[in-house]
């Protein structure tokens, strides 16, 4: 699932408030941190993620195979903090722009 810079940019204005609900750490991807973001998406479909990771690379790596891993979607990066966004199949909560 692609989205369009209009559907990113409502998903940003509703991400803003938003607290990290999901933390990486020195330890990296583990499948601790892989089950919670599951069922953070699962339960809110929005998430924001903070990863205090060393450089950049190493943060952006890390995001960009906690998306892969979670079949979501990055919808911004600022800083260390990670906004996913995955549409819940049964019951979407977040109705997306055309």
């Amino acid at each position: 699932m692609t989205l369009t810079e209009k559907q990113k940019k409502h998903l940003r204005r509703l991400g803003h408030p938003l607290s990290p609900i999901v933390m990486l750490g020195n330890a990296g991807l583990t499948p601790g941190v892989m089950k919670e973001l599951e069922r953070a998406l699962t339960d809110h479909e929005l998430v924001k993620v903070s990863a205090r990771i060393g450089d950049r690379s190493a943060r952006d790596a890390a995001l960009d195979d906690l998306a892969k891993q979670t079949s979501s979607e990055i919808v911004q990066r600022i800083g260390n903090v990670g906004l996913f966004y995955r549409r819940n199949t049964e019951i979407a909560k977040i109705l997306l722009p055309d």
